[in-house]
């Protein structure tokens, strides 16, 4: 049966990385990961029997025009945040792909004023919860202290963390974040979430044997087949996600874009499959 087009998840590439605070690169990731996607070596279905690559399953809105430089940073958040709440107004679900993980704090203010009740699962060996780094208070550290700040949801799952220090510590606690450490996993129960979900996948959760194209390497990270499994565990209606933090600089024989392909195909497909 044709999928109504309102339903459809929609890709869009974030290509910017000037919020980095060690390697840039994130920003030549969109079309690496769809490139992967759609590569030969493998067929478009996801485990959950979806077919992400059939006609009318999920449509691509391409890259933003970002100027990614800091003297334009502003613009550039200012531009995904309008494209991104364009797209949900037109009842579409954004998938963004590529940028470093500053892209995801433009891109939930655009969620925010559809969705009041908005939880995000948010996958990632850091919390990004820094109030500023190194100066900045929009650096890739820091998204998830300005979202929360602003209440721009009610809820915060962090999965797969292993580098919480004193500081973010205590930001979690003020903002009421639910932190799930590396070493407590698996966490299932945790991901059983009422009403709309907002997806952030650092690739960076991953260990960096899977996914060496990565710009911070923090070793004891999850398996992909972990990922998967917590990826399929999360209920609620999944209303959009982002995949960030793939660096094509550092990658291997392209192993993390087929990484990041993965993940997005289990994302759309638990997408797509749900009612």
């Amino acid at each position: 049966m044709k999928r109504e087009q309102k339903q459809m998840p929609t890709l869009l590439g974030v290509p910017l990385d000037v919020n980095s605070s060690y390697l840039r690169g994130p920003a030549g990731a969109p079309g690496k990961i769809r490139e992967a996607l759609r590569s030969d070596a493998s067929n478009q279905w996801s485990e959950l029997g979806i077919d992400v690559g059939a006609k009318d399953a999920v449509e691509d809105a391409g890259d933003l025009p970002l100027r990614n430089s800091r003297e334009e940073v502003g613009r550039d958040f200012a531009e995904i945040e309008r494209t991104v709440g364009d797209l949900v107004r037109k009842g579409r679900r954004p998938v963004s792909l590529g940028g470093d993980h500053s892209v995801t704090y433009p891109i939930v203010k655009a969620f925010a004023s559809h969705y009041a009740d908005l939880s995000i699962i948010h996958f990632d060996a850091h919390p990004d919860l820094y109030d500023e780094f190194e100066g900045s208070p929009v650096s890739h550290a820091c998204p998830f202290a300005r979202i929360m700040e602003k209440r721009l949801a009610k809820r915060l799952v962090q999965v797969g963390i292993r580098t919480l220090n004193q500081h973010q510590r205590e930001q979690a606690e003020k903002f009421g974040v639910e932190i799930v450490q590396m070493s407590k996993l698996p966490a299932y129960e945790r991901l059983k979430i009422r009403g709309p979900v907002y997806i952030s996948f650092d690739l960076d959760v991953l260990d960096p044997a899977f996914a060496p194209g990565i710009s911070h390497y923090e070793p004891g990270g999850m398996t992909v087949r972990e990922a998967i499994a917590h990826l399929h565990a999360i209920e609620g209606t999944i209303v959009g996600a982002d995949i960030v933090e793939y660096n094509p600089a550092r990658d291997i024989a392209g192993m993390t874009a087929t990484v990041a392909a993965k993940i997005l195909k289990e994302i759309l497909g638990k997408m797509i499959a749900e009612p």
